[in-house]
């Protein structure tokens, strides 16, 4: 284990400090799984036996080794936090670590007999892995840019803890149907791409200023991709918990268990239809009592003291260095703060050619010193795969973007072409139809090529490796979907899906593509919008306004 010094709390980090109750439970679930896996190794627990047991502390058997899912929750870390990840890395997986969609970590080449170890020093700088797989309510995602964003109505990390505090380890939700994924937003721009998740909140005010919460229900991804509903307007703060406990009690009882592909919520309510859920939901209510789920104004204010602004130094507007390498990065990575003279970083982990979502033990390690020196000791993991530094004087980006430049993180691509999200796919899981990591890095150079000579605006490419979506093809402007055609790599593609405010499901474009075609592909595509895209025309506004019938034409015509 590293010397306490390397495990500092930055003094100013804003994320939830565990207590010595938090402390003592993960002491002893660690202490049980020990056990767990001892008796696995000595060959007294059959895998089928063993598997609930490492499921339900984030332990998974893919195509290759284990892999070790670790919750970030609503994705903030401290950079203690991200120094022990390096050192996680380093000491017992390949030196890298592989950041998801769902603000979590993963290292896909852990030994069984090290997880217990692993795990001891997760518990070292509080974090876990539990409820990280399994059929529980999984890691409740946010906008990486929350408690910065100027747009916001209230913080959203401040209910995503109090839905992390109520979840966890949850008596009546432990063994869902399915998965179960919850997305909070602060902000009216959907940053998050909520309406895929089972459960969407926005965070609003009423007119006298009390916080209160629309929710959607029944999105997700997958083999039925279905976009949420809305089921409530407006729930104020105090019955946010009741509410959701209602939701989950419904879907619970009646989630179809006997059936993988039909378990889902989203399912359950096309069904029922929005309103036959909603009255199945208000008769829950209705059994409910009311002061025993109130979400208490001290409990919140509680909570929203551990996410307190961080002590921001009066900053003056002040002119940036003229280098066009810098220029770039900060209009591409670079978004507004809410604190004048400040801004949030976006930190690439998409370099051309490279692993979508990757970081190396030493450039987690840089980006914990980087935190430190401009950043309040505090980063966010975004579900696009990247991380954040959300509070930088805006005087210090340059000797940030050298920093980052110097580790190998000063891609300028958020939000443009190259910034892909990909699952792992073929390579790694045991699920996947097809490889997802080196299409990524084909379709990656080309569209580096196509964007230095055409400019090509916001673009956003998604990829997945099976029809279970984790690189969230379905709402990829271009979505990329691995299957398996007669024992052959074959990719799906699909066009026009949008994960935000203009939410949409991505369309079939036609017969699918080998692996050495599909990049090609991706540039015809690319290719014929830049023929027919009007000034200042981002890809998705071009396809919306031409329809399919060019694109297929440019990628089927007979020669």
């Amino acid at each position: 284990m590293p010397e306490a010094p390397f495990l500092r709390v930055p003094e100013h980090a804003r994320t939830y400090r565990y207590d010595a109750v938090d402390r003592e439970f993960l002491a002893q679930r660690i202490a049980e799984f020990r056990g767990q896996v001892r008796r696995r190794l000595a060959g007294e627990l059959t895998e089928d036996e063993f598997k609930p047991l490492r499921l339900m502390n984030g332990l998974y058997l893919q195509l290759h080794a284990y892999m070790l899912r670790v919750a970030i929750p609503y994705g903030v870390l401290n950079s203690a936090q991200l120094r022990q990840l390096a050192y996680i890395a380093r000491r017992w997986d390949r030196g890298w670590g592989h950041f998801t969609t769902r603000q979590n970590i993963q290292f896909n080449w852990t030994r069984l007999v090290d997880v217990p170890e692993m795990l001891e020093a997760l518990a070292a700088v509080d974090m876990h892995a539990i409820q990280t797989s399994g059929n529980c309510i999984r890691n409740t995602t946010t906008d990486e840019f929350a408690g910065a964003s100027p747009d916001e109505v209230a913080d959203p990390r401040v209910y995503a803890e109090i839905l992390r505090q109520w979840s966890s380890l949850h008596p009546e939700f432990t063994w869902l149907p399915r998965k179960f994924k919850i997305a909070v937003r602060g902000a009216e721009d959907d940053r998050i791409a909520s309406r895929t998740h089972d459960v969407a909140v926005q965070l609003k005010r009423d007119p006298a200023g009390a916080v209160g919460f629309t929710i959607h229900v029944g999105g997700g991804m997958g083999r039925t991709p279905i976009l949420g509903v809305p089921l409530f307007d407006f729930v104020p703060e105090a019955e946010f918990l009741r509410v959701m406990e209602a939701i989950l009690r419904v879907y619970n009882a009646l989630g179809q268990r006997e059936n993988i592909y039909r378990a889902r919520i989203k399912i359950l309510v096309r069904d029922l239809g929005r309103d036959g859920f909603l009255a199945l939901v208000q008769d829950e209510l209705a059994r409910m009592p009311v002061e025993p789920y109130r979400l208490a104004p001290e409990v919140v204010q509680a909570i929203r003291a551990h996410f307190a602004p961080p002590p921001f130094a009066a900053a003056e507007a002040v002119a940036l260095p003229a280098d066009p390498a810098f220029a770039a990065w900060v209009r591409h990575n670079t978004r507004p703060h809410r604190q004048p003279g400040y801004a949030s970083a976006v930190i690439s982990l998409k370099p051309v050619g490279g692993i979508p979502g990757d970081a190396t033990a030493e450039q987690m390690e840089a980006l914990a010193e980087l935190a430190d020196r401009h950043g309040f000791g505090e980063l966010r993991v975004s579900h696009t795969q990247n991380l954040v530094l959300p509070h930088v004087r805006r005087d210090e980006l340059h000797a940030l973007w050298q920093g980052l430049r110097a580790a190998g993180l000063a891609t300028a691509n958020f939000g443009q072409g190259t910034d892909i999200i990909a699952c792992p796919g073929l390579d790694y899981c045991a699920l996947a139809n097809a490889r997802s990591i080196p299409i990524s890095q084909q379709i990656s150079e080309r569209v580096d090529a196509l964007d230095r000579a055409h400019a090509l605006g916001e673009l956003q490419i998604k990829i997945s490796g099976c029809i279970n979506a984790c690189g969230h093809h379905h709402v990829g402007h271009i979505g990329i979907l691995g299957v398996d055609k007669h024992g052959a790599e074959a990719y799906q593609i699909t066009l026009g899906g949008a994960p935000g405010n203009d939410a949409a499901i991505g369309e079939l474009i036609g017969p699918s593509f080998g692996y050495d075609a599909v990049a090609g592909a991706v540039e015809t595509i690319l290719r014929t919008h830049i023929a027919h895209r009007q000034p200042g025309e981002r890809f998705l506004d071009t396809y919306r306004r031409i329809g399919q019938a060019p694109f297929k034409e440019a990628l089927y015509a007979v020669a």
